[in-house]
């Protein structure tokens, strides 16, 4: 048996599929020994360690770079190809799946917390302070989630997003015009202090825009979009053709990246591995560390396989073997939206989930659910107020879980924006929101693994949903009479260069359906 697993792994036909998924995990040994190595002999200044990083950082910015057309083309694409009932039906199965997904992770992260205790036996002056707090105000914050989802300008949507904060307003004198006669100056310092503890501070809310794409504000458009071009008919099906023509372009592009992924990520591991400073940090917040972890590891190898197997009945584990480079990936950059071009590949090459339903629920997938930040946001927060030795009574641990649940729904697919919406979650409990600070030294590390687990929770629910969807995709195969439940039937490696290949792929795959005329959908879908 033994003999025969080493076979089928060392069969050239198996390295040669799986050859991107094995040098990553060859880059990220290499990475780790690499800046051992580098910071052990190197010594390296502030100004070398950026310049060290710097293959990683491209890697990064490349990422990045296809989020925007990769999120624009497939959702307008999806819902396009979709009627609006099966859509809508899609849509709610998706969103029903992400919050029950987000609630269980948060019960699960506060039943660790309360059992292992981690904050117990430790205070919060033994640990070292790292960075600032941001400021953050929970209705606000979830005011501009909101206000983001309508964004004022469409381009403008493509590189910023709509945020508020609070200014204190400057309280004026009231003079009586009838006489003019001003109030005594003469009054006491002891007055003059408590009439402004009785004053209310009055404020008032200052917009302004920053830096990063506006993903929800865009998914709500293009969802809107794609709805109106598939309700078009004739006249949509130009735009249909323009729109799937950019998602295989952008698909094209991310297999270019993937070629340079092994280099930026030995870079990217070994240039972390020389900026942390403080290892000592680690020991302290050992436990604490060990609890998220275990939490994500049961969320991730328990939980959601055991959804998946009850739901479609197949092994979970292959499905997930299948996501192996997507969830690397995300382990290395720690962000779920720079990882969606990877995500896409392996959903749709590897485990061959509809294109339907990838194009619609992993955009939404890597903007709202966020499984793995929620269970650290629960768990942070009860950790906190167990170092400032506070009791947390139920009401307070219910609010906790609601308001962890609706954080991660606005967290940005970014890097560490758990810490902002981690703001929220203290506030929401009166626990001090400046205690943020002493889990930032281990945030970045503890944000690959739980966006790790944000990206399997997506790909689980794009199994989920098509296995759901089942009866409502093969009634619009039947009704468009085009055979595309698996569109990656005729696709053997999407590497390959054959031409004749790329174009089955293509037909097979293209969404731009004419139901009146099935030969103008095939004649309008190659190029």
């Amino acid at each position: 048996m033994a003999k025969m697993i080493r076979k089928g792994l060392l069969c050239p036909t198996a390295v040669r599929k799986n050859w991107l998924l094995l040098t990553t995990v060859a880059a990220v040994l290499a990475g780790i020994g690499f800046g051992v190595l580098v910071r052990e002999y190197g010594k390296l200044s502030n100004l070398d360690k950026v310049y060290f990083a710097f293959p990683g950082e491209l890697l990064m910015r490349m990422l990045k770079l296809i989020i925007l057309p990769l999120i624009i083309s497939s959702m307008i694409t999806g819902v396009a190809a979709l009627d609006s009932s099966i859509s809508g039906k899609i849509g709610l199965r998706a969103v029903v799946y992400y919050f029950c997904t987000t609630v269980i992770a948060v019960i699960l992260g506060i039943v660790l917390v309360v059992t292992i205790k981690p904050g117990v036996t430790q205070k919060a002056s033994e640990i070292d302070r790292v960075g600032s707090s941001p400021e953050v105000n929970t209705v606000d914050a979830m005011l501009d989630l909101i206000r983001n989802m309508f964004p004022e300008n469409l381009v403008q949507a493509c590189f910023q997003q709509y945020k508020t904060k609070r200014e204190k307003v400057k309280a004026t004198t009231a003079m009586d015009k009838n006489t003019s006669m001003f109030r005594e100056e003469s009054t006491t310092t002891a007055t003059t202090a408590k009439a402004s503890e009785n004053k209310t501070q009055e404020y008032k809310i200052v917009g302004m825009y920053s830096n990063g794409i506006n993903a929800l504000g865009l998914i709500v458009f293009c969802l809107v979009f794609g709805m109106v071009i598939g309700k078009m008919g004739e006249k949509g099906q130009v735009l249909m053709d323009f729109f799937n023509a950019l998602n295989e372009a952008t698909m094209r592009i991310v297999q270019i990246i993937m070629w340079y992924m092994p280099i930026g990520i030995v870079f990217l591991v070994a240039g972390k591995i020389i900026e942390v400073e403080d290892w000592e940090i680690f020991r302290k917040l050992g436990l604490y560390m060990a609890t998220v972890i275990s939490g994500l590891a049961i969320h991730s190898s328990i939980i959601l396989p055991l959804i998946y197997f009850i739901i479609v009945r197949k092994n979970p584990f292959q499905f997930a073997l299948g996501m192996a480079q997507a969830l690397l990936t995300a382990l290395m950059i720690s962000s779920s939206s720079a990882t969606l071009p990877v995500t896409f590949r392996c959903a749709e090459e590897k485990n061959l989930i509809d294109k339907r339903i990838t194009r619609f629920v992993l955009p939404v997938g890597a903007t709202i659910n966020m499984d793995g930040t929620a269970l650290y946001e629960a768990v942070a927060a009860i950790f906190i107020a167990q170092l400032n030795d506070l009791e947390l009574d139920i009401g307070q641990i219910v609010t906790i879980s609601v308001t962890a649940t609706a954080a991660s729904i606005g967290a940005a697919g970014v890097p560490q924006a758990g810490l902002v919406t981690m703001v929220i979650v203290l506030s929401a409990v009166g626990l001090p929101a400046e205690d943020v600070t002493l889990i930032i030294a281990v945030d970045w590390l503890l944000d690959r693994f739980r966006t790790m687990v944000n990206v399997l929770g997506d790909a689980f629910g794009t199994g989920v949903v098509e296995k759901l969807s089942k009866k409502e995709l093969e009634q619009m195969d039947v009704t468009s009479e085009v055979n595309i439940v698996n569109p990656f039937a005729l696709e053997t490696g999407i590497l390959d260069n054959d031409e004749t290949q790329a174009k089955k792929s293509y037909i097979n795959g293209g969404f731009a359906i004419d139901k009146s005329d099935t030969i103008s959908f095939t004649q309008t879908s190659q190029f």
